[in-house]
């Protein structure tokens, strides 16, 4: 069924869900998540070289290397959810 006829709207997809952030480690998961949904998603091989990441922010600030996250096409095998 069509957005329209559910008379949805807006940017939230249908299974968003509110998570609060428990702890510093819970808050590290979650960046790490979004950094890597690009390359998950198949739009780039590496976490670098999404433009407006704002991964390129942790590496410039020295908490992430350039290379975090490796080059998919090195990786073998296949992974799902």
């Amino acid at each position: 069924m069509s957005k329209l006829k559910k008379r949805e709207k807006g940017i939230w997809q249908r299974r968003y869900w509110e998570h609060a952030i428990r702890d510093d480690t819970d808050l590290e998961r979650h960046i790490d998540y979004t950094h890597f949904n690009p390359v998950k998603h198949g739009l780039v091989t590496r976490v670098r070289d999404w433009p407006s990441s704002s991964f390129h922010g942790h590496v410039e600030k020295g908490t992430l290397p350039l290379d975090w996250g490796g080059d998919v096409r090195e990786i073998a095998g296949q992974f799902g959810e």
